[in-house]
């Protein structure tokens, strides 16, 4: 299904890129933009994941490098019945993380000093949850895809502001000309964060499920939030069109769920996440692996040791 999903989400946006080039240029314009879109969409596929750690100064870690959180992914990616990424830490002090990659066997998931820092261990197993639930939802592929396109469509609407396109072989003149510099990139912008505010949702669920803690992903969306509003993150600044793959907004502290945020309301989400709790019967602790066995049980429930604790994997 995500497949099926991929390909019309790709064929959608390809058609409104191609769109705005008729709008431009006629039919001379919409050919010229399909070739683009082909060659942006196989760039974004196999080189897309690449770029943006290198955006965000991520460095690969290993079981050497960062042995507990290293092998804390390790579990995760067990529980859920995922390859191993590659991990990656970010020097960031804003607490936050994101996942990427085309497909699950070549996936990556990142997190900043500051989220390894101020987080749990319950916390940060719930966050690197989420992530490695993007990536097993191939959100990652499909955020990257319509990004690319997106960006494309607003470049194409800028060329379009600045020059004027091509008039003569535009078909419906002044209001062609102005679809293609208004109306062609709000869709776009609609269509990516719509999508990508359904998918934290999803993924906040099927996180929850591998760590067995929704409890725990909820309380650190809460203090990820607030770092968010805290504290800046300059490299997400530089790079906005990356904002939607960090699971908390890094650019501003968004309260407002509304159609043009991308991501919904930490509020909303945490709300979510403790109605599944309690359908879970408490939802507290990590179901399995070393996480379970270096618990602890407090008044019948299960606490990781070092639960207390701020940041024990920085």
């Amino acid at each position: 299904m995500n497949y099926v999903k991929t390909a019309m989400l790709i064929a959608f946006m390809t058609a409104l890129f191609m769109g705005v080039g008729f709008l431009i240029g006629g039919r001379g314009g919409m050919l010229i933009a399909f070739g683009v879109a082909v060659v942006m969409n196989l760039f974004s596929y196999w080189n897309a994941d690449k770029l943006v750690l290198k955006m965000h100064g991520a460095r690969q870690v290993d079981a050497q490098s960062a042995p507990g959180f290293y092998r804390m992914v390790e579990q995760l990616s067990q529980n859920a019945g995922l390859p191993m990424p590659k991990v990656y830490i970010m020097e960031n002090d804003q607490p936050n993380a994101f996942a990427t990659g085309r497909n699950p066997e070549n996936a990556a998931v990142a997190a900043t000093t500051g989220l390894l820092r101020q987080l749990d261990e319950r916390e940060l197993a719930g966050v690197m949850a989420h992530e490695l639930a993007h990536v097993q939802n191939r959100d990652t592929l499909i955020m990257t895809i319509t990004a690319t396109l997106a960006g494309a469509i607003s470049m194409l609407a800028n060329f379009a502001f600045f020059f004027g396109g091509n008039r003569g072989n535009n078909p419906l003149g002044i209001i062609g000309m102005l679809a293609a510099m208004i109306v062609a990139p709000l869709a776009a912008m609609i269509v990516q964060m719509a999508i990508s505010r359904t998918r934290e949702y999803a993924a906040d669920r099927r996180g929850a499920e591998i760590s067995g803690d929704p409890l725990a992903l909820a309380s650190a969306l809460q203090r990820i939030a607030r770092g968010a509003e805290a504290i800046p993150n300059d490299n997400a600044e530089r790079n906005p069109a990356t904002a939607h793959m960090f699971i908390i907004n890094p650019l501003n502290g968004q309260r407002m769920d509304s159609l043009f945020s991308t991501h919904p309301a930490t509020a909303n989400r945490i709300a979510a996440l403790k109605e599944m709790a309690s359908g879970m019967g408490g939802g507290s602790g990590l179901s399995s692996g070393r996480a379970a066995q270096d618990s602890i049980h407090k008044g019948g429930a299960r606490v990781p040791t070092g639960a207390g604790r701020r940041g024990p994997w920085a």
